[in-house]
């Protein structure tokens, strides 16, 4: 079966490139939005140092962040089903970052 075949059927291939498949760390996000995108910062802060270093950052429009969020939910059940619940320290104040060496979550 050839990609034009493939593509009518509603298959998608998705090509990553050996430096992407490698993946990029990240304890520490901060998520901010304009009236036409969200941008995604995806960092990594070390415990007692006071700057975290963005190491990617996605921009997306909003409908494909509203999508983004459904798929995390959806991928979220099927991991707790599988492996249990993930718990998450109490809230205190109100954090928008995720960051794990505080107590604020997004």
């Amino acid at each position: 079966m050839d990609n034009n075949q493939q593509n009518q059927k509603g298959q998608l291939q998705i090509e990553v490139s050996p430096d992407m498949a490698q993946g990029v760390y990240s304890n520490f996000a901060i998520i901010s939005h304009t009236s036409s995108e969200f941008v995604v910062d995806c960092a990594q802060i070390m415990p007692g140092v006071p700057k975290a270093v963005v190491r990617s950052r996605v921009v997306l429009a909003p409908e494909h962040a509203k999508r983004l969020a459904m798929a995390l939910q959806e991928n979220i059940v099927k991991y707790e089903q599988e492996f249990g619940r993930i718990e998450l320290p109490n809230r205190q104040g109100g954090g928008r970052a995720i960051n794990p060496f505080t107590k604020g979550e997004a």
